[in-house]
């Protein structure tokens, strides 16, 4: 599985993996993070990646791994509210993680995201990158209006644009 997998990390360019990711496409997310956040305080963080790192593969990083390094060295954990989640989509892996800071994820719990990752997974399964995407964004944004609804000071604390990787 090792080898198999690092090849697949070898052979396939990023430009051939994020080609679903167009512009118009990450414009539509980008939109969507902007409306979203203006509703509640959370701080949504979306992170497209086609291959790993060589170094990752060889070191048998996970997908989840990878979500949780990201959100670490992208910051999304340190936002005033503790209410950052990080929406990664490894490509090559045909994975889905979300990683909720403290805050939020005391109040949706791990289930909630599982969720949401497995109903994004089943979309992209079937090429539809955006409603997969969009319709999980909307799920979460509601969610996160329930537990966390914008008060008058609403900072946004986190790059609204899909960072691709």
């Amino acid at each position: 599985m090792r080898l198999t997998r690092l090849l697949r990390h070898l052979l396939l360019p990023d430009w051939w993996l994020l080609r679903p990711f167009s512009r118009r496409l990450l414009q539509r997310i980008e939109e969507a993070v902007v409306a979203s956040e203006a509703t509640h305080l959370g701080e949504l963080r979306l992170v497209v990646e086609g291959n790993l790192p060589l170094a990752s593969v060889w070191r048998d990083q996970t997908p989840r791994m990878r979500a949780i390094e990201l959100f670490a060295q992208l910051g999304v954990w340190d936002t005033e509210c503790n209410s950052g989640v990080l929406i990664y989509l490894q490509l090559i892996d045909r994975r889905v993680e979300i990683v909720a800071d403290r805050g939020i994820h005391a109040c949706l719990g791990q289930p909630f995201w599982d969720a949401v990752c497995r109903q994004m997974e089943g979309a992209f399964q079937s090429g539809d990158f955006e409603n997969g995407t969009l319709r999980a964004l909307e799920t979460i944004s509601t969610a996160l209006r329930d537990h966390f609804p914008a008060l008058s000071a609403n900072p946004d604390e986190l790059p609204n644009a899909p960072l691709l990787l």
